[in-house]
């Protein structure tokens, strides 16, 4: 059978075969260019990881903030923290030097002299000792200064479980939904991760933010070229296959 014929029998094949290819490399460009991405967000983070403590930005700069200008960003501040309204964010474990299991990390304003405040993420105690009067020692009273890193409101995902107020438990570090919550006035957009300075009694642990991000796009985009050149092999040998077993009459009935 002639070329031309081969293709016109087997155009669903050869036409389902191309638009997977093109389909699978696209994806593994596409995961290319997310590795850059990454790669660049990481030397970013590793630069603001390594650079000196600085001021956070001042309260009338807030509303122009850019997350990504200042995320991961090491600041060190003076304020009083307001235990009586610290917040719990569940997490499934610790990120720290915590300890395992499920627990909360404590997230507290910092009111800081012109009135404002930082929502700051304290750090990680077991589940047990949610109650603050079992943790008596690490509320600390009076101006204090710390260290931390800034970060952005997280992000929900299909997985995250909805918020509960009433119970104050949360799911996500939102600095706008708990001064909602708590009726508060003039809170900074962004919070502050707490770095691993130990508390009075041990308790929360700071340095809870979670450094280890993870960068597996150069393998997803060479398993996504893996699967463009197997479905490749694969229809060709199916294309061998089926002229093979082609009827003796059609084999010649060739095109000139």
């Amino acid at each position: 059978m002639s070329f031309g014929a081969t293709l016109r029998r087997h155009w669903a094949l050869l036409l389902s075969t191309l638009l997977g290819v093109a389909l699978l490399c696209g994806l593994g460009i596409w995961q290319l260019q997310r590795l850059h991405w990454k790669e660049a967000v990481l030397a970013q983070i590793a630069a603001r990881l390594d650079a000196p403590a600085t001021a956070p930005p001042d309260r009338e700069n807030w509303e122009r903030l850019d997350p990504d200008d200042y995320d991961y960003r090491r600041v060190r501040l003076t304020g009083t923290f307001d235990h009586a309204i610290e917040s719990y964010l569940f997490r499934a474990s610790a990120t720290g030097a915590a300890g395992d299991g499920p627990g909360y990390e404590i997230l507290t304003p910092l009111r800081l002299a012109d009135g404002s405040a930082v929502i700051v993420n304290r750090g990680f105690v077991p589940a047990e000792l949610r109650d603050p009067e079992r943790r008596t020692a690490g509320q600390i009273a009076g101006e204090t200064t710390l260290t931390g890193l800034m970060r952005r409101p997280e992000a929900r995902n299909w997985f995250t479980p909805a918020d509960e107020p009433d119970k104050n438990l949360w799911f996500t570090r939102d600095p706008t939904a708990l001064a909602a919550h708590w009726g508060l006035a003039g809170v900074a957009p962004f919070s502050i991760d707490a770095d691993a300075a130990p508390n009075p009694g041990g308790w929360p642990k700071g340095g809870a933010t979670v450094l280890k991000i993870p960068n597996n796009h150069l393998s997803y985009a060479l398993t996504w070229f893996a699967l463009a050149a197997t479905l490749l092999v694969v229809a060709v040998v199916l294309l061998k296959h089926s002229i093979r077993l082609q009827k003796p009459e059609d084999l010649n009935n060739t095109d000139i």
